[in-house]
């Protein structure tokens, strides 16, 4: 790399060469041609003609000289602060022959690598904050379905209820009806229908009773569930009833899967009914196929400083950062403060949900099967089951069609083992 010199410096050596060479040359020509002169106007037309030669001398060496080391550079910074000012934050001046120079030319490089780095925070900022709106969105239709659970299944429990007793009622006086009509030799079988539907109702109130059962009592104490091994088990129940006949099933289970806090038959009544949706979503399907996985993601994030070190004064960048709470709290929150999560899905290759029944699946009475074949409870009570062991059940679009169901449930932490153990 060329030293660079000052302007000033420069100048004033270029100054000094240039006036010595002129004192030195009009010095040597008067002694040597002024001697020789006869008269004073010889004498006045050589000096006026000397001081001429000297101006023309240093009108041209300066003019020169600027135009090398001041206008050039100007001219070349002005062209590259030009690109920059255009939108071409990625060019950069070139290196200037002198120290004035090139201290601005820093300046400017290191102004547009300020904006570029603003740039891309600013980028990352609206990224940021556009992933942030889209949970907030999901936070709320999700609040806003838990409390609508919420109050169902209050209604759903007080229904029960009042249904339950009358409904015992009538299925007693139906055996009793029919067991006087067996003995009378009468016909039994409207009464026999009348007892098939008794109990299609009594199974509809158990599960509204189920539906509207108070988590927090149920649910307080908790334990390892191993998810694995109710993954074989459930397997094992849909072999034994001939509910996987023709079935291409696929289970891709990792070896290490830690276990989850809470009931295993919570988790093992998810598990079955979304299998047994998935296969009766199947029935027209040729070829069916389902794929049950079980696998780990990384949990959400733990509490952090609110500002770092780096962070620019004019910036705040916090809402970057998810600042986490208890661990082991319940709802949403412990996804966001797990240190790992368990998933387990559930997918199939039928029909698939159509985009305007999807926001719809989880609510309670509703449903997408055929009439006589579903109340509609199944997915809301999964639903909230997982919710009771702070999860959640996501439907995820395939664009190949079919359903996946994603079950997402903390992992339990080695603390909580301990206490559960205890």
């Amino acid at each position: 790399m060329e030293p660079v010199t000052t302007f000033r410096r420069e100048l004033l050596v270029a100054l000094s060469v240039l006036v010595s060479a002129a004192i030195l040359i009009s010095a040597m020509a008067l002694a040597v041609v002024f001697p020789r002169l006869n008269s004073p106007a010889q004498d006045l037309f050589f000096i006026a003609g000397l001081i001429a030669i000297n101006l023309a001398v240093v009108i041209g060496f300066g003019r020169r000289f600027l135009h090398r080391t001041f206008v050039q550079p100007v001219e070349r910074m002005l062209r590259d602060a030009g690109r920059i000012a255009g939108g071409d934050l990625r060019h950069r001046i070139q290196r200037m022959p002198s120290a004035e120079f090139e201290q601005i030319r820093t300046s400017v490089n290191a102004l547009a690598d300020r904006l570029v780095e603003d740039q891309e925070r600013l980028a990352e900022n609206v990224r940021s904050l556009d992933q942030t709106n889209a949970e907030l969105v999901a936070t709320r239709d999700e609040l806003i379905r838990v409390a609508r659970l919420a109050s169902v299944g209050t209604l759903a429990s007080g229904i029960a209820h009042e249904v339950g007793n009358p409904l015992g009622a009538l299925v007693g006086f139906a055996d009793l009806a029919r067991m006087r009509a067996e003995r009378e030799g009468r016909d039994t079988e409207m009464l026999q229908a009348i007892r098939v539907e008794a109990d299609r109702i009594d199974r509809i109130v158990r599960t509204l009773l189920e539906f509207g059962r108070d988590r927090s009592a149920t649910d307080s104490k908790t334990e390892p569930v191993h998810v694995q091994s109710i993954v074989g088990k459930v397997r094992e129940l849909l072999e034994s009833q001939g509910r996987l006949t023709d079935i291409d099933l696929r289970c891709g289970v990792d070896s290490d899967v830690p276990p989850v806090a809470g009931r295993a038959q919570h988790v093992e009544q998810i598990l079955l009914n979304l299998t047994l949706n998935a296969l009766d979503a199947m029935e027209e399907t040729e070829g069916p196929r389902l794929e049950i996985g079980l696998s780990v993601e990384p949990g959400g994030y733990r509490q952090g400083p609110r500002r770092r070190e780096d962070d620019p004064d004019s910036v705040d960048y916090t809402h970057l950062r998810r600042v986490a709470t208890d661990s082991r709290a319940a709802g949403p929150d412990a996804l966001h403060t797990a240190d790992r999560i368990v998933v387990l899905s559930v997918r199939d290759n039928g029909p698939g949900i159509a985009p305007d029944q999807a926001s719809r699946l989880f609510d309670p009475f509703y449903t997408t099967k055929h009439p006589g074949k579903g109340t509609g409870m199944g997915l809301a009570i999964c639903a909230r089951l997982a919710d009771g062991m702070g999860g959640r059940i996501d439907l995820e679009s395939q664009p190949e069609g079919g359903a996946l169901f994603k079950v997402r449930l903390p992992a339990q932490s080695h603390a909580e083992g301990a206490e559960s153990q205890s």
